[in-house]
């Protein structure tokens, strides 16, 4: 088991990899049995060689989209910290040890290399990109209640427990997002640390789409908030049919019948009650996969008990 390992994705950065990679390894020269991994993405220029000469273990993940390429070396690498950050000179190597502390000293799960609070509006020349992370992060603050400043980074350190317990579901950009919300629903302790971030050099271009990235990223927070706190979505949309149910019930059928004696529109009877028993199963449902919900955390923290015990066997 390595001490720490510093993981970097990479598709076609050949222009900063050497860069990256000797940075990593001047930033970890005094941390012992330290490794720097490089994992290419099917890159169709220099990357793995000019990464391999600069001293990184080379590796590769033939399955497009960075989730696949976190989940290969998540799966491969054992370590005690682990260090991820990007291959494109965005992030300051020099804080890999201060960050790494709080996994090794403190017990930390996660630290997120938190740009949005320094230069990265400033830095970032990408349009769009500072709005949509604002409303990523504003989004998951609001449904998952957490304080995590800069949800799609990409420079994270992690702890042992975190890596061999996170399931990758994700394929593409959106596994940042997925990281923060499982850390967060799972009780996990995250640290945020300030980061300086710098744009892209000159010649080197971003992977990430902006609108169709954008829209796996709100559509992934749509679907985990579902997942993860079933009992509230399906308790709110129980709560709208119930209130459309009689929206419509109370004007159009109850008020003429008491006026009249009679049914004077059957078929807006008809629609209301299948709204209230669709608004009933609906809440039940939620019930339901709530009780299940909580049993995977129970299961989930005997999972990080067993993890805690093999990785002091392996330090032993």
């Amino acid at each position: 088991m390595d001490k720490l390992a510093v993981l970097i994705p990479c598709y076609n950065e050949g222009k900063t990899i050497e860069k990256v990679v000797m940075d990593c390894k001047k930033a970890i020269a005094n941390v012992p049995n330290s490794v720097v991994y490089v994992y290419d993405n099917n890159s169709t220029d220099s990357t793995a060689e000019l990464a391999k000469k600069a001293g990184a273990i080379v590796r590769h993940e033939y399955m497009q989209g960075k989730g696949n390429v976190i989940r290969r070396m998540f799966r491969e690498v054992d370590a005690e910290c682990y260090i991820m950050i990007d291959g494109d000179d965005t992030y300051p190597a020099e804080d890999i040890p201060k960050m790494a502390k709080y996994i090794l000293d403190q017990k930390y799960d996660m630290v997120v290399g938190d740009r949005l609070s320094s230069s990265y509006f400033e830095e970032n020349k990408r349009p769009f990109h500072g709005i949509g992370n604002k409303l990523v992060r504003g989004s998951i603050n609001f449904f998952f209640k957490n304080d995590i400043r800069d949800i799609m980074t990409g420079y994270r350190a992690f702890s042992f427990e975190f890596v061999k317990s996170y399931p990758v579901l994700s394929r593409g950009f959106e596994i940042e997002t997925e990281m923060s919300i499982f850390a967060t629903v799972n009780n996990l302790a995250v640290k945020n640390y300030i980061i300086e971030y710098r744009d892209r050099p000159a010649g080197s271009e971003s992977k990430l789409n902006t609108f169709s990235d954008g829209f796996k990223v709100l559509r992934l927070i749509f679907t985990l908030y579902r997942n993860y706190k079933p009992f509230n979505f399906y308790g709110l949309l129980a709560l709208l049919l119930v209130i459309l149910s009689l929206g419509f019930f109370i004007p159009n059928v109850w008020l003429p019948y008491e006026a009249t004696g009679k049914v004077a529109n059957m078929p807006t009877l008809v629609v209301c009650g299948f709204c209230l028993i669709a608004g009933i199963i609906s809440f039940y449902s939620g019930l339901i996969l709530d009780s299940i919900q909580r049993k995977e955390r129970r299961e989930f923290e005997f999972r990080l008990q067993e993890l805690h015990f093999e990785r002091k066997k392996e330090i032993k």
